[in-house]
């Protein structure tokens, strides 16, 4: 056969199974038998109807930024009026609050809450968590893109960063143990009752792994770093509460399964979350820490003068201070006397003349910055290289730090604080991570106490 005639032969055929193609098919998306615009005003009618269905409206569990903040759950309840009830755990107001939405139509079909409510503290730029985020404030949004319906859940994604966005089917139940969450946030934090150290415990199904634990409730954020050797591995997360325990986002991801969902347990105060097949990670508590270091020897002699200091408008706020540190702070505070604060406590050691003291330093409410009185405590100090702990033995109070001042009675109102440092079953003393400087805690082996302390070296 010529070339000229299998080239027309072969066209014949193409066009052949073209025309028999167009004519049988029947499976033709009728989308495309609708104009843009058309189907955009379906998808708006589509989004109303799902927002509609749930006669309890919705419940979603916002991460606006699972890099650096943590979950903030909200109920919605829309009305086919354009209203819509709303109420979160962003404070402990969770009461219900009415203000408008609407379905807006941009480039996308998006739901747009157009008049104040909850969800707008979470986008003002003024109210923000950590210095970090300053005129960012918490990251989040109030216009959510439609991407549409899976499971029963309607998906979004926020504008203004692409973060997703769940809507789950609501119960009245579900409404009403919204201040339950509250109780879920102060077992996370922890209390007096509980050890002050935490641990993440993964275990895939044969092999189990731990990782040092660290949760701030500013921003509802954690981080899981290993402790083993030649391990790398770490978790960095939100969390989200929830009545019964806790959401996580990013999910912790074990043997190949991703764990998001954590139970509470009263009994031990963990956070567990199950998968399949034995895998489990487990938030708990430990008596000591998971990695005991050698930071303490920077207290004892050889190392020189060194001094760290608790300082009422740096430190303070560091969520390092446990709970136990900061009421007999403020018990010492209301016990000295009226409009008085302490405005520093600072552990001496090494100095020159071979003492170790505890400064305290008092200042006027009214005037923080001037200081208008100091009590010395002395102490000597032992190390122990085994636990790797130092152990503070009381000696004499001063009014001022010079050999020839005279011994003053113990001073009542600082005995509870100070009879923490003068734990005789010692303290742990280790480097902490904060944010613009050096710092250290004062960690009790006993009770729940911990000081987090600047570093002047």
């Amino acid at each position: 056969m010529k070339i000229k005639n299998i080239y027309k032969f072969l066209f014949v055929a193409l066009l052949a199974l073209q025309l028999s193609g167009c004519d049988n098919n029947t499976d033709a998306d009728p989308k495309f038998d609708q104009t843009p615009t058309e189907r955009l005003n379906a998808r708006m009618a589509e989004l109303k109807a799902a927002l509609l269905s749930s006669p309890e409206g919705w419940k979603a569990i916002y991460f606006t930024d699972n890099t650096i903040l943590g979950g903030y759950t909200h109920f919605f309840k829309f009305a086919a009026d354009g209203t819509v009830e709303m109420s979160s755990d962003f404070d402990e107001d969770t009461d219900t609050y009415k203000s408008e939405y609407q379905i807006q139509l941009g480039s996308t079909v998006s739901l747009v809450f157009t008049t104040k409510n909850r969800i707008h503290l979470l986008s003002e730029s003024d109210n923000y968590p950590i210095d970090e985020l300053e005129a960012k404030g918490y990251l989040g949004d109030f216009q959510f893109l439609y991407y549409g319906q899976e499971n029963g859940q309607i998906i979004f994604k926020a504008n203004r960063n692409g973060q997703e966005i769940r809507f789950v089917k609501a119960t009245k139940e579900d409404r009403d143990n919204l201040p339950k969450n509250f109780d879920t946030e102060a077992n996370v934090i922890g209390s007096d009752s509980r050890p002050l150290f935490r641990l993440l415990e993964t275990n895939d199904g044969t092999t189990k792994h731990q990782f040092d634990f660290s949760f701030s409730p500013v921003t509802r954020y954690a981080a899981a770093n290993s402790i083993e050797t030649g391990y790398s591995v770490s978790f960095n997360f939100g969390v989200g509460y929830t009545p019964t325990g806790i959401e996580v986002n990013p999910a912790v991801e074990v043997g190949g399964q991703k764990l998001s969902t954590f139970v509470y347990n009263d009994a031990d105060g963990s956070f567990t979350a199950t998968g399949t097949n034995g895998v489990s990670a487990t938030i708990k508590y430990s008596a000591k820490p998971l990695l005991l270091t050698d930071d303490y020897k920077l207290l004892l002699p050889p190392s020189g003068n060194n001094v760290y200091a608790y300082i009422y408008n740096l430190t303070k706020p560091e969520p390092a201070n446990s709970p136990l540190f900061l009421s007999l702070l403020a018990n010492a505070e209301a016990a000295a006397g009226t409009g008085l604060l302490i405005q520093r406590i600072q552990p001496w050691f090494n100095n020159a003349d071979g003492t170790n003291y505890i400064e305290y330093r008092f200042a006027a409410v009214s005037n923080p910055t001037v200081v208008v009185a100091r009590r010395y405590h002395y102490f000597t100090i032992t190390g122990d290289a085994v636990n790797k702990t130092v152990t503070l033995t009381p000696g004499v109070w001063k009014a001022t730090a010079t050999a020839a001042a005279p011994a003053i009675a113990t001073p009542t109102f600082l005995k509870a604080l100070d009879d923490e440092f003068m734990n005789p079953q010692g303290l742990y003393f280790a480097k902490t991570p904060v944010s613009g400087y050096t710092a250290y805690t004062f960690t009790s082996t006993t009770t729940p106490f911990r000081m987090v302390a600047y570093s002047f070296q």
